[in-house]
């Protein structure tokens, strides 16, 4: 299933939760009452998590996302997500809470609730809907907010590039100006070695030092366009930099919170 890259992602997003709630419509069924750590959450609380999902609570619902896979029954933990995700992914989208996402998607890897398992249409599915999250991460948040969302979805499929690539193929002047700042970023953390994965323990920054050069056409057009744009001429000199094995020319820290790109 692939998304239109050039809709409004506000609209890919509508139409991402709708067809999460069509394909979740009759979650799985739990096999016996949920079992997790009582010294965390309540035996109320369980019985609510075991009960229906649309009433769970929020608070209720975020606990249970950021609780330690450890402390939830091994089988039942895919189970429990897969009931609760397109809760889960309202949680995490623009109507949502201003949280870092990273940790809670992350839990969805292999050592938690095992996302590449599940059935092919519910995989599909929480997919497009992160697809249209880092299309919405990219035009209106910041650097961190779609770092954060990159290292979680990577985290939960256990693969980055897919989600670079599609980053790469949002267009629109919005999705340029929001690659420049991504760029810009990324390359000056990686010329001083800050560049890191705080959840995702396999991850590998260097996948992200050779993705920045195939980028670098597109911002040089951006440059061309908005010569006043100090984020973006600064983003062509980091990454040649990178890509010559040189050091970062600025001396740490750069005073990357007073760039604005031009208009």
């Amino acid at each position: 299933m692939s998304d239109p890259l050039n809709l409004d992602p506000y609209t890919v997003w509508r139409h991402a939760i709708a067809e999460a709630d069509r394909v979740f419509a009759s979650p799985p069924e739990l096999d016996r009452p949920v079992d997790g750590c009582t010294y965390c959450t309540p035996e109320s609380e369980l019985h609510i998590l075991g009960g229906d999902p649309a009433a769970v609570p929020d608070d209720l619902l975020g606990h249970f996302m950021r609780e330690v896979v450890s402390h939830w029954d091994a089988d039942q933990y895919p189970v429990l997500w897969r009931r609760l995700m397109p809760r889960a992914l309202r949680y995490w989208g623009p109507e949502g809470h201003d949280i870092d996402p990273s940790r809670e998607i992350g839990h969805l890897g292999q050592h938690g609730a095992k996302f590449v398992d599940w059935p092919a249409p519910e995989r599909a599915v929480v997919e497009q809907a992160f697809r249209a999250l880092l299309a919405l991460a990219l035009v209106d948040g910041t650097p961190g907010d779609i770092a954060e969302l990159l290292e979680g979805i990577a985290h939960a499929t256990g693969d980055l590039e897919p989600w670079l690539e599609h980053i790469a193929g949002l267009s629109g002047s919005k999705a340029d100006a929001g690659l420049v700042r991504l760029a810009f970023d990324w390359a000056t953390d990686l010329l001083w070695d800050e560049l890191q994965f705080t959840w995702w323990y396999d991850g590998d920054p260097q996948v992200i030092a050779a993705w920045l050069p195939t980028q670098r056409a597109r911002i040089a057009i951006f440059a061309t366009q908005h010569p006043r744009c100090k984020t973006a001429a600064d983003a062509l000199i980091a990454i040649d930099r990178i890509q010559a094995g040189d050091h970062s020319p600025w001396l740490y820290p750069y005073g990357r919170k007073f760039l604005r790109l031009a208009p």
